[in-house]
């Protein structure tokens, strides 16, 4: 091969690479992602977070997977993002809405409440905004092999916080599930839970832990590692 060949053979080459690492800061690094700041709307020592996953979203390069939304503090509009930020030494009130099926965790471990701020979780069940099936009950367990109860977990490992996400009446679901997002009717569960933020700043990885990729091995992969939808960063500021 002449000089020349060669030469435009490496250009070829380094530019796949770039390319490639392009495409992991975009759909794994979460370099296009908007993170949703809720740091300036605490008070007294407390911030309210609110988030929704849903059986797919509104994005048009993945559409067919499961993910979170952030809900905008100001406009309540919902971000298709899982960056947020809350401030250092805080408790977060976080509100999920799940909109998402029931999947049985792989071990059940996971199905125990962990980290929160009395060791427990409020769930209540809707048939569709507005229309509770019944009260809101606390639980410290959501026990996903004996009921099919849970979707997903909001998960920070580095907190020592894992949280299984309740998924809506089966029955309701599977008759008539969102089917547009960000979700805004339909049957859906209602989970609120508490926890403190550390006592100094940083990036802490949230993501869930039931395997929710489809299509993928053993479900661990597409949306379960890619930022965006269902792995996240809770960025803490001082």
């Amino acid at each position: 091969m002449s000089l020349p060949a060669r030469i435009v053979t490496l250009l070829v080459a380094f530019a796949a690479v770039v390319a490639g690492a392009v495409f992991i800061v975009i759909h794994y690094l979460g370099g296009s992602l908007e993170v949703v700041n809720y740091a300036p709307e605490a008070s007294g020592g407390v911030v309210n977070v609110v988030l929704q996953e849903d059986p797919q979203n509104n994005s048009a390069s993945r559409p067919d997977w499961v993910s979170y939304f952030v809900q905008d503090p100001k406009t309540k509009a919902w971000v298709h993002t899982t960056l947020f930020q809350v401030p250092k030494n805080t408790r977060v009130n976080m509100t999920i809405l799940g909109y998402d099926g029931c999947t049985p965790a792989r071990n059940n471990y996971w199905s125990q409440v962990q980290g929160t701020i009395g060791g427990n979780v409020s769930v209540q069940q809707f048939k569709t905004v507005g229309q509770p099936l019944g009260p809101a009950k606390n639980f410290s367990v959501i026990n996903t092999w004996s009921h099919c109860s849970a979707g997903h977990t909001f998960a920070i490992p580095s907190l020592d916080l894992y949280v299984p996400m309740a998924s809506p009446n089966t029955l309701l679901f599977n008759k008539q599930p969102c089917s547009t997002s960000p979700c805004t009717a339909g049957p859906h569960s209602l989970e609120k839970f508490s926890f403190m933020t550390p006592d100094h700043t940083g990036t802490f990885r949230w993501q869930c832990f039931i395997p929710c990729g489809g299509g993928f091995l053993d479900g661990n992969g597409g949306p379960m590692q890619t930022l965006g939808y269902m792995m996240g960063n809770m960025e803490v500021s001082a």
